[in-house]
């Protein structure tokens, strides 16, 4: 994700919530998924994403989605915003 430099800047949703709450109500772009979080989670947010047609990027761990997200700590999940 390092050479995505958009997304620091872009309208985001970090964390699970607020990025199925983005996905659902129709607001997500895309969605970031850290491949080391709670396989729960992924599907959850797969299933999510399949059926509101959002696409799906995936990042090795929690720690690089958090960093790439502009924030001290991990991450699960995180929302591009449509614009």
């Amino acid at each position: 994700m390092s050479n995505d430099k958009g997304l620091q800047d872009a309208h985001i949703k970090i964390g699970t919530k607020q990025t199925m709450k983005a996905v659902e109500n129709g607001l997500a772009a895309e969605v970031y998924v850290a491949e080391d979080c709670d396989q729960r989670l992924i599907s959850k947010i797969v299933s999510l994403c399949e059926k509101h047609g959002v696409d799906i990027t995936y990042v090795p761990t929690t720690r690089q989605l958090g960093e790439a997200c502009g924030i001290e700590v991990g991450a699960a999940m995180s929302a591009v915003l449509k614009s």
